[in-house]
């Protein structure tokens, strides 16, 4: 289990324009709901985008402090247009 700021912080810490929301899917806080808005994702395919999350993320995966995420990645020019921003 790793704590929700953690996981925020990471990708922060590679994407620094990202707003990151995290959430517990199952309420084990291993299962993660990960919502990134970010302009690093301009030009780039959903898979592309969520490749460059999980190579964030790897090691979390790899230890098993995080079990399973659901990605989902916009650019800021769609989360504003969806209203997240």
């Amino acid at each position: 289990m790793v704590s929700f700021t953690t996981v925020e912080n990471l990708i922060k810490s590679q994407l620094t324009d990202a707003i990151v929301k995290v959430t517990d899917l199952t309420g084990t806080e291993d299962h993660l709901g990960i919502m990134i808005i970010s302009d690093e994702f301009n030009g780039k395919m959903l898979i592309q985008q969520h490749q460059m999350i999980m190579d964030i993320l790897k090691e979390k995966l790899h230890s098993n402090e995080i079990h399973a995420v659901q990605l989902k990645t916009l650019t800021k020019e769609k989360a504003a247009a969806q209203g997240l921003i």
